[in-house]
């Protein structure tokens, strides 16, 4: 297969993270017979600093034309005055809604060999990973937002349209019927006349779906559950805001958030790409950050855009092979076998010997 990537480095570790995964790639691409080429593209700060966007209209025009993107990560101290017009986040909130990649799926992978970096009793740590699917291009991210000249009041408007929950709640129940069979709902339908439109669309949607199991959750019960009982959970749809905070609380279930990758995907084919970690600006430059979340979406890229399932899953058993010969990086402790943490660069060395054991050199 030829593909090309087009790479969006971002701001703070975005940059390194995309480093590693683009080795990665290119090893595949070698020992599975694909050709990948590369392209870079400006999005974040680094985009406000060189070319007065957050999202220049060129970048836009790149991912337009490209299937396959993958993002670092946007945002840091230099571009943080809420006041700004032009904000680092406001570029990727663009481009998720310029190419309407309205479904944000956030795995929770649960790592064997990580359970005891967990800070949940051990029969707690559930068995099998968790899927969350965001709705990302609605609500209240995007929905009418307006602060007073005098500064003393602000509002943000929490809006859905049927059509926007149906269609991911679509992608939900269709991901449970490739799992175990069990969707969950999160609103806060007791309070929110938009989550009372949102529990009613999935109920309709449900009625599609006879083989998977649906429950509603209000939001504040879920955050509780997450912790006191996750293994209730399979996938887990939700709004664009209550999926964001829900997926960031779940990640302790991985160990780190530095492990967890996400894809965002339109109707078809294309989909943006990375780590849910944000630009980590405290480490950046250190050449210490977790790479893997940015590897996990690298696989979760090769396949849901470039339908390479037997790559993709190649990638996440090097992983867990890497993790299993006790390789961590700061985030995730002392190592067991090397006397200290390893660089973002050793890890991925690590991660790419155990992908060249499987695939042979």
């Amino acid at each position: 297969m030829k593909a090309t990537i087009l790479l969006l480095p971002g701001d703070g570790v975005g940059p390194e993270v995309t480093r590693q995964a683009r080795r990665v790639l290119e090893r595949l691409g070698e020992l599975a017979g694909h050709e990948f080429a590369f392209e870079d593209a400006l999005i974040g700060g680094c985009a406000i600093d060189e070319a007065g966007a957050a999202l220049p209209d060129e970048t836009l025009a790149r991912c337009r034309d490209t299937e396959a993107l993958l993002l670092g990560a946007v945002g840091g101290p230099r571009w943080s005055d809420p006041t700004a017009s032009e904000r680092p986040e406001l570029g990727l909130l663009r481009l998720r809604q310029e190419l309407d990649l309205f479904a944000n799926l956030r795995p929770v992978p649960v790592f064997e060999s990580l359970r005891e970096l967990v800070p949940l009793r051990a029969d707690l740590i559930p068995e099998h990973d968790l899927l969350f699917v965001r709705e990302l291009t609605g609500g209240i991210y995007f929905g009418e937002r307006h602060e007073q000249g005098d500064g003393t009041r602000a509002w943000d408007t929490l809006d859905y349209s049927v059509a926007e929950v149906e269609r991911v709640a679509h992608v939900a129940f269709r991901a449970a019927r490739q799992r175990r069979g069990k969707v969950a709902s999160i609103d806060k339908a007791n309070v929110l006349a938009s989550m009372r439109l949102w529990r009613r669309t999935i109920e309709q949607v449900a009625c599609d779906y006879p083989d998977v199991e649906m429950e509603h959750v209000l939001v504040d019960a879920a955050a509780m559950h997450l912790i006191r009982d996750p293994s209730r959970f399979d996938v887990i749809v939700a709004g664009n805001m209550f999926g964001d905070i829900l997926s960031d609380e779940a990640s302790v279930l991985a160990g780190s958030l530095g492990m967890l990758p996400s894809a965002s995907l339109s109707d078809g084919t294309q989909g943006l790409y990375e780590p849910v970690h944000g630009s980590a600006p405290d480490i950046a430059g250190q050449g210490i950050c977790n790479p893997i979340g940015a590897l996990l979406s690298a696989a979760m890229m090769l396949r849901h855009t470039l339908a390479l399932e037997a790559e993709a899953a190649a990638i996440e058993t090097a992983v867990r092979a890497a993790l299993e010969t006790g390789a961590r990086t700061a985030d995730l402790g002392s190592a067991k076998v090397t006397t200290e943490a390893l660089s973002t660069e050793q890890m991925t060395d690590v991660i790419l010997r155990a992908l060249e054991s499987q695939l042979g050199t």
